[in-house]
């Protein structure tokens, strides 16, 4: 995907956006969106969250009751993995320093459930189509790169979303979601010689900072058709 596809797909749901609001103004509920991941591959032999990333996008929510609501999002995320040298006096230089970048365009479907005002739960599926890759092993690049088919295009995922208010019309949201289709199948080659494939999925966590505009006003169209 070049640049000119990622503005014109920002372009579109912007567009979206704007027509379900000036459609409905008075329940729509929109979300300014901005937070860090953490994130691995399952699959790729390095363990643990150490992959940081940002997260950036805009959201609609649509109510359909007081309590319930579905969301729609365009998010740019950065999700990977990294490792640090493992053997860093190796003579060889295979020191096992191994690190991935993985930039997404994503569109989040999700359906919530409020409680008192406060608490929202949330969960639901997304797709995301890669924009940018980049690897690294043994602290050299490799040749990968999102156009030449070592990493899938698209990226399906579930997701699961918890968020709180935090002060008025910002929230802070907790959100885990997790590839539900491979994004890579690779072999591994052991120094004695063996060889064995496996296949790799996304797994993140993000902290977000969520700012809800136009919130009283649904509340009140919800209570006052």
């Amino acid at each position: 995907m070049n640049r000119k596809q990622i503005y014109r797909l920002l372009l579109f749901t912007g567009i979206l956006y704007l027509a379900a609001a000036s459609a409905n103004a008075q329940i729509i509920k929109g979300e300014i969106i901005a937070g860090f991941n953490l994130s691995q591959l399952d699959g790729d032999e390095v363990y643990g969250y150490k992959k940081a990333g940002l997260q950036l996008g805009l959201g609609a929510m649509i109510p359909i009751s007081e309590k319930w609501d579905i969301s729609l999002e365009t998010l740019y995320n950065e999700k990977g993995a990294n490792e640090k040298a493992q053997y860093p006096m190796q003579a060889d230089s295979t020191t096992g320093a191994y690190r991935v970048k993985l930039n997404y365009l994503d569109v989040p479907l999700l359906l919530h459930f409020t409680d008192k005002e406060f608490i929202t739960v949330g969960t639901g599926f997304s797709w995301g189509r890669l924009i940018k890759a980049e690897e690294f092993e043994h602290g050299k690049q490799t040749n990968t790169t999102a156009q030449n088919g070592v990493y899938n295009l698209n990226d399906f995922n579930v997701l699961l979303d918890l968020r709180m208010r935090l002060h008025k019309q910002f929230k802070i949201n907790f959100r885990y979601q997790y590839s539900i289709s491979k994004i890579r199948e690779r072999e591994f080659i052991t120094s004695q010689g063996n060889i064995w494939s496996r296949k790799q999925y996304n797994n993140m966590l993000t902290l977000r900072l969520v700012y809800v505009f136009n919130e009283e006003r649904s509340q009140q169209n919800l209570r006052n058709p």
